[in-house]
């Protein structure tokens, strides 16, 4: 998919990677966002903190392949949508899985290590995708390749304990309080970070925008 085939709205930064500075400390945070709420934003908050991160990277990505498209919003408006809340001089939005033309993580952490093999990334997710992530494509090499941050989401609490890539990797598990770690760390590694729960959901917002 070339660039010009996004649309005319989009900012050109968002068509390309963010600078990074060799060394530094990057967290990817990849998802549909549709729409973003205020517990994305305190997943993003609570890596740049709790990891010491640099930045961290809102991958807003062309659709989940494992959802429908149905009630998709047009990537456009989901990055508008995004920047609003990335509202931090260390948080970045891009569409560059777009301009990839993948959705799919596996490729995109390749893609990003392949580019700039000078950076420290770390892959981030709320711990409501954990359940499902084994049905990523490549998730056993996402693992092995990026270490990864779970932040807490409400109700996701015990698939640490249940989700098939928690109990395939438990050994390479950090523990919480050693977190600061992990983006110095080679994969496989990942950690879970308790936090305050924030009870929005995208889910909830599309049901109610439809009401």
């Amino acid at each position: 998919m070339s660039p010009l085939s996004l649309g005319p709205g989009l900012h050109a930064d968002w068509l390309k990677l963010p600078h990074a500075e060799a060394g530094n400390r990057i967290g990817i945070f990849g998802g549909s966002f549709n729409p973003p709420h205020s517990g994305h934003r305190l997943v993003a908050a609570t890596v740049l903190k709790r990891l010491g991160l640099d930045q961290v990277w809102w991958f807003v990505s062309p659709g989940n392949p494992l959802k429908s498209h149905s009630d998709l919003a047009p990537l456009e408006m989901r990055l508008h949508m995004t920047s609003a809340f990335a509202d931090h001089p260390r948080m970045k939005v891009t569409a560059y899985e777009a301009v990839l033309g993948t959705p799919y993580t596996a490729r995109t952490v390749m893609a990003l290590r392949s580019r700039r093999p000078e950076v420290r990334f770390v892959w981030v997710m709320g711990a409501d995708n954990l359940a499902g992530f084994h049905r990523w494509q490549d998730w056993r090499g996402i693992v092995g390749s990026v270490p990864i941050a779970i932040v807490d989401r409400p109700g996701a609490s015990l698939s640490v304990m249940s989700a098939p890539m928690a109990k395939a990797y438990e050994k390479y598990r950090l523990p919480e309080e050693e977190a600061a770690l992990l983006p110095d760390m080679e994969a496989p590694i990942w950690t879970f970070l308790h936090t305050p729960l924030d009870q929005a959901s995208s889910t909830d917002l599309r049901q109610n925008r439809r009401r």
